[in-house]
């Protein structure tokens, strides 16, 4: 299923949700743009490299360094490995994003979005502590969004793209199943990733951490006057 857009419609203007789209874009094109050898330098500068974060740097190049490792567990968030990998985070960041902006306030938003990304980062980070391979994307952060959402709005009605062979099929699907099909997919699929020795380069832990932070969080950021499991729209 391929959500394409749902009925829940904002009271605020999601500026933080299209400056985060924004940035993440800007960001993928500067580094489309590089030399291949260039490129892959960049995202060894700035994806979240475990090896790093949890001090066996020694065994990775010194042109690896550009900034804290600490911090590229930040920059890693505005970094993407393709065209698929950043319009499939966008679109799932537009279409739940200015809800979960629109319950939190914008400063609110930031932070909630940069701690849920930091979360899913270290939850990435701690099965593989010895990984020299570069985490890049923002499907951590925006996996939090995802679970505040399904907390929020489990009832609102999400329009999914269905492909059914050569056809498809549109049809509106409450976000809780959505967005539960979607957790539990990326469980099986990181519990399988362990057995098997990788992801096949997906970070599945990220998003699994980035939901649960997003779950956990919730409820510390959001308007006091919105009510969980709401059918959709709130009223303040």
């Amino acid at each position: 299923m391929i959500p394409l857009h749902d009925d829940n419609p904002t009271e605020i203007n999601p500026f933080v949700t299209i400056a985060l789209i924004v940035a993440c874009s800007l960001v993928f094109l500067y580094q489309f743009s590089l030399p291949e050898r260039a490129g892959e330098s960049f995202v060894f500068q700035y994806g979240a490299i475990p090896a790093s974060i949890f001090g066996h740097e020694a065994a990775l190049p010194d042109d690896t360094i550009a900034v804290p490792f600490t911090l590229t567990l930040l920059t890693s968030m505005f970094l993407h490995g393709g065209w698929m990998h950043l319009i499939g985070n966008m679109l799932y960041l537009w279409i739940f994003g200015n809800n979960i902006e629109d319950v939190m306030g914008h400063v609110k938003f930031v932070i909630f979005y940069v701690v849920c990304g930091l979360l899913a980062a270290m939850s990435h980070a701690l099965t593989d502590p010895s990984s020299a391979v570069p985490m890049v994307g923002a499907s951590g952060a925006i996996s939090g969004v995802l679970g505040a959402y399904l907390l929020l709005f489990p009832r609102a009605q999400v329009m999914v793209l269905i492909p059914l062979g050569i056809f498809t099929r549109t049809m509106y699907v409450p976000a809780g199943f959505v967005l539960g099909f979607w957790f539990v997919l990326q469980l099986l699929s990181g519990g399988m990733s362990l057995g098997q020795g990788g992801g096949g380069g997906v970070a599945f832990f990220a998003h699994v951490g980035g939901f649960v932070a997003g779950m956990a969080l919730i409820g510390l950021f959001k308007h006091p006057n919105v009510r969980f499991f709401s059918p959709a729209r709130h009223h303040w």
